[in-house]
């Protein structure tokens, strides 16, 4: 999330009757991240972030993010909640862009997650995959499958204390078997310099989820190949491409500690 684009005051004044906004007491541009100019809107109903996508977003998209929000934000999940013009819509345009809003969520990130925080972001993970999911039956050989965020790296979670009191970005969700972002997660969140996973992190990970939603015996058996496609595809993005089989086979290796997820989390 960046400035790229200015809005004036006619966007803004526009924005805000669109929304039924009322009392706008102040604008503020968000300098952090790189893809879309969003700003913070300040109004007697509250605190809004307003999105202007500069490129390769589509309402169609939009309104599925929404739709997945709200169905998350109705049952405690702890993301923004969409914020949805006065006739009904996911998307408005202004100054050239496709402009989408949503409720502010307080908290910050962090890249250095405790036990705790590792924990809490397992459980997060289980209930927007239990929620998502809607109750679908599946084979005890094969591997569960549903709805994604897509998108759970450190940038899209925020903490309070070691609590998760936000996920957001849910452009990116999408249908997939469940163990794939769970590997995901692992390489996001508990990956040491060298590519193992911090084994306390990890356990910690997979017992928050395992607290929510039990693992298959597939799934157990599926993950170290998951975790390695995961790294693979970490490392492969990084400037130190040359390192990226050996992480990679680092991350493979140190997956396999075990019955993990069964095993309780460590405490910091």
């Amino acid at each position: 999330m960046a400035v790229f684009t200015e809005i004036s005051d006619e966007d803004r004044n526009s924005i805000a009757a669109a929304y039924g906004m009322t009392s706008l007491s102040s604008v503020i541009g968000i300098a952090d991240g790189d893809r879309e100019t969003t700003y913070l809107f300040r109004t007697a109903g509250g605190e809004f972030i307003v999105t202007l996508f500069e490129n390769g977003a589509e309402p169609l998209d939009l309104e599925r993010a929404f739709a997945t929000m709200e169905k998350l934000n109705n049952r405690g999940i702890p993301c923004p909640k969409p914020t949805r013009t006065v006739d009904g819509d996911a998307t408005f345009q202004a100054a050239g862009r496709l402009v989408a809003i949503v409720s502010f969520v307080a908290g910050s990130s962090t890249n250095n997650p405790t036990p705790e925080k590792s924990e809490n972001l397992g459980r997060l993970m289980a209930r927007i995959h239990v929620i998502l999911q809607g109750g679908r039956k599946h084979s005890l050989d094969e591997l569960p499958t549903g709805a994604l965020h897509g998108a759970l790296v450190p940038s899209n979670v925020f903490f309070l204390g070691e609590n998760v009191s936000g996920v957001i970005n849910f452009r990116l969700r999408h249908d997939d078997v469940l163990i794939s972002e769970i590997a995901d997660v692992l390489i996001s969140w508990a990956s040491q310099p060298a590519g193992e996973l911090d084994e306390q992190k990890a356990r910690a990970i997979l017992a928050g989820y395992e607290s929510v939603r039990q693992l298959t015996e597939a799934e157990k058996k599926a993950l170290p190949a998951f975790v390695l496609a995961s790294a693979a595809r970490h490392y492969a993005s990084k400037k130190e491409k040359i390192y990226m089989l050996e992480a990679a086979v680092r991350a493979f290796e140190s997956s396999g500690f075990g019955q993990v997820a069964r095993q309780p989390a460590c405490r910091a």
